[in-house]
């Protein structure tokens, strides 16, 4: 029997040169077992060596020899097909690896610039404002000021002898010399057999026909190797590179004059943020941007993808950030058509079906998954953040905003926080982009004789405000100008650019709304049409960067309200959903993308989903959490050092300091385990790092600022040391044992939530057991998959495990069980009806449950809400009866006639139009109740 076309589950592995496709093949029998259908992997392609996560390909035709190459890849298809399990492949079509030695495509277009039949591949401006890059690249990758690099004399030039070729090398990268100018470095030297070889490099004709050029090179190039071949020869191609020299100040000069010929500006790193020329994956500059709209490029990129597809070897991609392509929906369309066309070429013992086809796209709490594109659905974040602020309490959300701003001075309101983070990423990381946008719209304004004398520094004033509004990632403008939802999105960030924009900047909002598909472009003559829509694909391009650098990647690191809410995929101004849009987010994945991934744990996320799950604790008691900050703070402002004229950690960073402790602390930490509390300190110590830099307010990974670092890191060592009088180690220990029941009552609602909800439920690797982890490195951590392997084969049910909660066996207990429903009724996920079911009774609000319902068979899910007031002093997570005070459920007519039966491993069996929650939840604070 093949596996199912529709996922019933997946489990998501990282896959790196420590953890090789071949160490997934033993692991394939436990998750068949555990429930899981198709593994989901990251990026296979070959990546830049070393790679820990697989974005950074730099060959998009060949599987990573890194991890196996093809070969292990089809051992593990094997070992999948013959347990009936299929593949999800994770793919990357915005970027690739770009600078080091690594990518022949990057290298080629350093070498032929313009002409390289791979130059359009790149996302390149061959004709930027600057013009003295004009058909040149800023090549921004050395480590300090170009000169004084080149009197380092870290950059020299290298001679290749298999090839010919004569590059530029500086620490791991290597840049190539155009042809052409070969002619100049080889009349460096008076040797007449070089002087002959540098008149045939200097009679290329490079406005010739491009293959005939490069074919003449490539003779060129042969000739020079094979004149090395003798020893007189090569000391002649020796005596050139030492010419040019850096070390002597006339081979300085020699190698500068080769270097400005080249089709490339080599450049400090830092310059990248003024005055690149390509685009990049946000500021990231060993990632290079792909026009993967280009019929071409998609063919190049996706060759092998599409070619593991018809052969069986995957069973469906997850595309990665799908917004920073040009055209999203075009590509998701085209990517599913072809999918779906080599269906009929995959081979009998494979799902035929329609191929999974996710984008990981980050959805604004308003914003609705275009249903146009032809995909399945995300990879989750969106589902993350619904079922993580379901179990937040809203009535913490004031009082804790409320202690954030008195302690800290920082905005209440995490938008102003946002904003401000916006205009320092648009000035300081993302400046070279904004003003290549601000370029593209100038051009639109010098067409008209009553718009040409708005300046490019207006329009970039103008543009800076309406980004700094734009209330999602991106719109998707198109030929037609907006839609409905594309034209909210305008208006809302034009409403409040108008708000703080300069008063005589006001008219370029109007304009910028026109130029920005307000009008149209398709009415227009061909050229302006174009340049629209490239002002418009760059503008977009931009927001969603801007977005997430803004947002994840600074906001969430400066905004402490309470950090479970700062996640990919959140909004933490959004602080808590209630049931009812719960269930209505959950009614709609029903109707539109039943094939949606469900995930509530990614290689992305900021803090594991358990860590979330006790935060969220907090929300239900606001003033316990404000005297705890008040008692601490003061405690340890002895630990505090002076940096810059200010205390030394701040007081956002202290407070977010104390959250990460509290969710990180591992369950079975004793505050007297030196060596458990020294393990911990070091995680922490690493999250500290990351965290300060990213957030830019008193370091920032450009400029680290290091006294202040130490200072923080000696403070979180202090703190937590073992001789202190104040003995912080138990009340933090204290305070775990007082939010953990609760907390793990938290992480299994969202559990069996992800197992049951409508959508295909995602397992990251290792979070079977309770997930305490931290923002990556920390949350890729190896797995002890053997203890779980353990702890499948036992086979106990979750009830008899919640007395040894803690172990987390409980938890992968649920998960089997569930996942054993969906493996017997497949149908009843996949396609049942989503029916929210009301409680009734003096804690109603403590209870979520909704049932499945496809045909004569359904389901019903009832987990526990906001449980610490139920729980109390409780020392495990499952609430007394006596606390549910006769809270029922109400089941509708289509159920109140079936018969039901305990999911979960247990003998308990429910009937009627009124279930009591006490009777339900008696065993454990979750419950799963299915028809025969």
């Amino acid at each position: 029997m093949p596996a199912p076309a529709t996922p019933r589950a997946t489990a998501r592995l990282q896959f790196h040169k420590d953890f090789p496709l071949d160490a997934a093949v033993p692991l394939v029998p436990y998750f068949a077992k555990l429930g899981i259908s198709h593994l989901y992997a990251s990026p296979l392609l070959k990546a830049r060596p070393g790679s820990t996560h697989g974005y950074d390909i730099v060959d998009p035709d060949r599987i990573n020899p890194e991890l196996g190459g093809e070969e292990a890849l089809e051992r593990l298809v094997a070992a999948l097909r013959a347990h009936d399990m299929g593949l999800i492949l994770d793919i990357v079509p915005n970027h690739m690896g770009v600078g080091g030695a690594d990518n022949g495509w990057w290298l080629d277009v350093l070498e032929w610039g313009a002409k390289s039949p791979f130059a359009r591949f790149f996302d390149i401006d061959w004709n930027p404002p600057d013009p003295g890059l004009t058909d040149r690249m800023l090549a921004p990758f050395l480590g300090a000021p170009y000169g004084t690099v080149l009197e380092s004399g870290d950059l020299a030039l290298h001679f290749e002898p298999e090839s010919g070729k004569i590059y530029a090398q500086y620490f791991e990268h290597r840049f190539p010399l155009a042809p052409r100018s070969y002619a100049m470095l080889l009349s460096a030297t008076q040797e007449p057999q070089l002087a002959g070889l540098a008149q045939v490099f200097r009679a290329l004709d490079v406005d010739g026909d491009r293959d005939a050029i490069r074919a003449a090179a490539g003779l060129a190039l042969d000739m020079l190797a094979q004149h090395a071949k003798a020893p007189e020869g090569r000391a002649q191609v020796d005596s050139v590179i030492a010419a040019h020299d850096p070390r002597t100040e006339e081979g300085r000069a020699r190698l500068h004059a080769l270097l400005e010929v080249q089709n490339y500006r080599l450049a400090w790193w830092r310059a990248a943020t003024d005055e690149i020329n390509w685009r990049r994956f946000f500021d990231v500059t060993s990632l290079g941007g792909l026009q993967v709209e280009r019929p071409q490029v998609f063919e190049a990129t996706h060759r092998l993808i599409l070619k593991l597809y018809a052969d069986g070897l995957i069973d469906g991609v997850r595309v990665d950030h799908v917004d920073g392509l040009a055209d999203p929906r075009g590509y998701c369309r085209k990517l599913r058509r072809r999918l779906e066309g080599l269906t009929a070429r995959r081979p009998a013992h494979v799902p035929k079906g329609k191929p999974l086809l996710l984008i990981e796209k980050i959805l604004a709490p308003h914003e609705k998954l275009r249903r146009d594109w032809m995909v399945d659905g995300t990879t989750g974040y969106n589902f993350m953040d619904e079922v993580s602020g379901v179990l937040h309490d809203p009535a913490g959300a004031e009082p804790l905003a409320a202690t954030w701003h008195a302690m800290t001075g920082r905005p209440a309101a995490f938008e102003e926080e946002a904003r401000e983070a916006r205009r320092q990423i648009l000035r300081y990381n993302l400046a070279s982009e904004l003003n290549g946008t601000s370029y593209a719209l100038r051009r639109i304004a010098m067409r008209d004789l009553a718009t040409r004398d708005f300046t490019l520094t207006a329009i970039r004033r103008a543009l800076t405000e309406v980004l700094v509004h734009f209330p999602a990632y991106r719109s998707y403008l198109g030929i037609a100008g907006r839609s409905e939802a594309d034209r909210r999105l305008l208006d809302w960030a034009m409403a409040g650019a108008r708000r703080t924009i300069r008063e005589t900047d006001r008219p370029l909002l109007e304009l910028l709304d026109s130029w920005l598909g307000g009008d149209p472009p398709r009415g227009l003559p061909h050229g302006q049409r174009r340049e629209r829509q490239r002002a418009a694909i760059r503008f977009q391009q931009l927001s969603a960067p801007v977005a997430a650098k803004s947002v994840e990647d600074t906001s969430f690191y400066r905004y402490g309200r309470l950090i479970s809410r700062n996640e990919v995929g959140s909004e933490p101004s959004h602080f808590a959903e209630t049931p009812a849009a719960f269930h209505a987010d959950c009614r709609e994945r029903a109707k539109y993308f039943p094939r949606e991934m469900l995930a509530t744990a990614t290689h992305d996320h900021k803090r594991g989903e358990d860590t979330r799950a006790r935060l969220a604790v907090i929300s239900e008691l606001p003033d316990e959490w404000a005297a705890t900050l008040t008692r601490w703070t003061r405690l340890n402002s002895v630990l505090k050092k002076e940096v810059d004229g200010e205390p030394a950690p701040d007081a956002t960073d202290e407070i977010m300091l104390y959250q990460s402790l509290i969710g990180a602390w591992p369950l079975e930490l004793e505050p007297s385990d030196e060596e458990g509390v020294e393990v911990l300190v070091k995680r922490l110590a690493a999250w500290q790092e990351k965290a300060l830099r990213e957030g830019k307010r008193r370091s920032e990974w450009a400029v680290p600022n290091e006294p202040y670092e130490a200072a923080c890191r000696e403070f979180l060592t202090a703190m937590l040391a073992n001789d202190r009088p104040s003995r912080l180690r138990e009340e933090v220990a204290a305070l775990v044992r007082r939010l953990s029941p609760a907390g793990a009552a938290n992480g299994l609602a969202q559990t069996l939530i992800r197992c049951t909800a409508p959508g295909i439920p995602d397992l990251y690797q290792g979070t079977e057991f309770w997930d305490f982890s931290l923002v990556d490195p920390d949350n890729r951590r190896p797995v002890d998959f053997e203890a779980r392997k353990a702890a499948l084969e036992a086979g106990e049910a979750p009830a008899g495990l919640l007395p040894h909660w803690k172990d987390g066996r409980v938890k992968a207990a649920v998960i089997a069980h569930a996942l054993a429903l969906r493996t017997r009724q497949p149908e009843l996920f996949a396609e049942g009806e989503y029916i929210p079911l009301e409680a009734e009774g003096e804690m109603a609000q403590h209870v979520l449950a909704f049932a499945r319902r496809c045909r004569d068979t359904a389901s019903i899910t009832v987990v526990t809400r906001l449980p610490s007031r139920l729980l109390g002093d409780a020392a495990d997570p499952l609430p007394p009866a006596a606390a549910w005070a006769g809270t029922a459920l109400v089941l509708p007519p289509v159920l109140a006639g079936l018969s039901f039966r305990d999911a979960l491993g247990g003998d308990g069996t429910a009937s009627g139009e009124r279930l009591e929650v006490a009777d339900l939840l008696r065993q454990l604070p979750v419950a799963l109740l299915a028809t025969d």
